[in-house]
């Protein structure tokens, strides 16, 4: 992967996790303190962010910073493996909350 593409991939994923997170570029700029522009750039493969940067922008995102260059993130592998996770938590959350009501209702 060349320089121009690891700026493509980390740009598409930042815009796809903030997404996901429902964060509008002004949000998840201001939760990493940098500025919307610097944001903008990055996500548009403008602009690399230096280390300390690409922590905080991970850290906005609460992720971690190697999940910020997954080359299958915002392809459908990616997404069908998210697909399947909210499946398999929603299941979870199912039979949580069945167990409590059975618990506390009868």
């Amino acid at each position: 992967m060349d320089g121009q593409a690891i700026k493509d991939t980390l740009g598409k994923n930042i815009k796809v996790l903030r997404a996901r997170r429902g964060l509008s570029q002004a949000d998840l700029s201001e939760k990493a303190d940098i500025s919307i522009n610097f944001l903008s750039n990055i996500e548009r493969g403008i602009k690399f962010p230096q280390p300390n940067m690409l922590s905080k922008i991970a850290n906005a995102l609460g992720v971690e910073v190697n999940e910020l260059f997954l080359e299958n993130l915002a392809t459908g592998e990616g997404k069908e493996l998210l697909n399947h996770m909210s499946e398999d938590l929603a299941k979870t959350i199912n039979l949580a909350m069945s167990e409590v009501f059975k618990r506390y209702l009868g």
